[in-house]
């Protein structure tokens, strides 16, 4: 097929009906069968499958009639050629063992299943938040000081560790420790003087097994951005932008008293913690513009939701990019990090799900036509 991007509108019509799909979600390693042993996860997060039903559905609204919702576990392969699976979506951070989230896509790859998602590679660097820190450092983009810690060496021991000093030379300031992979959320802890991070660094090392990430806290505002392909669909229509869609720039406010935004958790707000920023504002536009240029300098294959911060002075650092990223489902845009801003550039949630395969689609037929040459005899059989 000599493909032209102004045959994709087209092209997904014919697929509605013949396309099969799975959206994959991680599965669960102490189910019988999941697994031949279960071992230890060393990222926090649990399984997704409510998401991937959510998106499921949102492919069924959108016109694809076989969409299936499966398990990432040892059964996978075989239900992937029992469904006859052309298209896959990873909606899953991996279900145990050393590096966890990078199993489904490489999976896939040695089966040559086309996906929505990013690459074993890119899904490795994002979720590791430390190697991410170290690229973002080499593309002269803003970050926190920071370094990480594997408690197999024994006890941290900031006082006589001349790394930690290199980190953080005399900052008395105070420090977040969390792990270096999954959501931090629950594991995150806020430390406030350097005495106290050995034993903030052993109870998130006990938990996990994995590297610790201790990183200065910076006390400013808290925001989102979000960035995926350039091609974007409103209302059935698809459209190629110039560059990375950058969308919901979105300011997250804290309750009374919390250090951090914890969705959810919001305490002491009248409202929905969740502050959409005017597209046209300044701070918006800014946020948007470093969204874009991780997207380019790393090479990205879809969606990722970056989490900023502000320092005393207010200026924006980047934290972590969540390559799996709740997606959410329809009704609640309003209180989705993803969502939330999607209304200012006229798009529903069955819109961004649409996009992200369109962009997919897009993307492999211009650059990797070969992946695509299943769906092509699909679609003209």
């Amino acid at each position: 097929m000599n493909y032209q991007f102004s045959q994709l509108s087209s092209l997904l019509d014919e697929l509605r009906e013949r396309l099969n799909i799975a959206v994959i979600f991680g599965g669960e390693r102490s189910k019988p069968g999941s697994v031949l042993y279960p071992t230890n996860i060393p990222r926090s997060g649990g399984p997704q499958e409510e998401a991937a039903a959510n998106i499921a559905e949102s492919l069924r609204r959108s016109g694809f009639q076989n969409v299936s919702v499966l398990p990432e576990d040892l059964s996978l392969g075989h239900q992937l050629r029992e469904h006859q699976i052309h298209f896959a979506w990873i909606s899953s951070g991996g279900v145990q063992g050393a590096n966890p989230t990078c199993h489904l896509p490489s999976l896939l790859e040695m089966l040559g299943v086309p996906y929505v998602g990013h690459g074993p590679l890119n899904t490795t660097v994002l979720d590791h938040k430390h190697t991410f820190k170290r690229e973002l450092g080499s593309a002269g983009l803003p970050t926190a000081p920071y370094l990480t810690w594997d408690s197999i060496r024994g006890p941290f021991m900031p006082d006589i560790n001349s790394r930690f000093w290199l980190a953080f030379g005399a900052d008395s300031g105070a420090f977040v420790v969390k792990p270096v992979s999954g959501s931090a959320g629950p594991l995150r802890r806020l430390v406030q003087q350097h005495e106290d991070l050995p034993a903030a660094v052993a109870e998130v090392y006990d938990k996990t097994m994995g590297l610790v990430l201790i990183e200065r806290f910076l006390p400013g505002r808290e925001f989102v951005v979000s960035v995926c392909g350039p091609t974007v669909a409103r209302s059935g229509q698809v459209a190629r932008n110039q560059g990375p869609f950058a969308f919901s720039a979105v300011e997250c406010v804290h309750g009374d008293g919390e250090a951090f935004f914890v969705p959810g958790q919001a305490r002491g707000l009248d409202e929905n913690p969740l502050h959409p920023l005017d597209a046209d504002d300044e701070l918006a536009e800014g946020l948007k513009s470093l969204a874009q240029r991780i997207y380019l300098n790393f090479n990205l294959d879809s969606l990722v939701r970056i989490d900023v911060r502000g320092d005393e002075e207010g200026r924006l650092h980047i934290m972590e990019a969540n390559p799996q990223p709740d997606l959410g489902g329809p009704g609640r845009e309003s209180d989705n990090r993803v969502c939330a801003g999607l209304g200012e550039h006229d798009m529903t949630y069955d819109d961004l799900v649409l996009s992200l395969l369109a962009n997919r689609l897009d993307f492999l037929l211009t650059f990797r036509p070969k992946a695509l040459a299943h769906v092509e005899s699909v679609r003209t059989s």
